[in-house]
C-alpha cells in the first residue's frame, strides 16, 4: 500500500466543485481545507506507485478544472 500526501493549489471560485470532483476519485481516502499556503491536503491510498501517479498525473491535474498546482508527497 502506498500512500501519497498531496497540497493542493485551487481556483477560489471552483474550490467546492474539486472537492466534489476528488471525491470521486477511487484512491482518494481523505480530503481537508486548510489555511497557508496551500489550499487542499489530499491523501491518496493506492496498492502501487504507478497508481499513484496516474491519478496524481491524469485524473487530478488533466481531469479535473479548478487545480492550479500540486507538491506530492510520498
Amino acid at each position: 500500500m502506498v500512500t501519497g500526501i498531496v497540497l493542493v493549489n485551487v481556483e477560489r471560485a471552483m474550490i467546492q466543485t474539486v472537492i466534489e470532483d476528488l471525491g470521486k476519485i477511487p484512491g482518494v481516502a481523505e480530503i481537508y481545507a486548510v489555511a497557508g499556503e496551500y489550499d487542499l491536503v489530499v491523501i491518496i491510498r493506492v496498492k502501487s506507485n504507478a497508481d499513484l501517479a496516474e491519478i496524481i498525473a491524469s485524473k487530478m491535474t488533466h481531469d479535473i478544472r479548478g487545480i492550479i498546482h500540486t507538491k506530492t508527497l510520498v
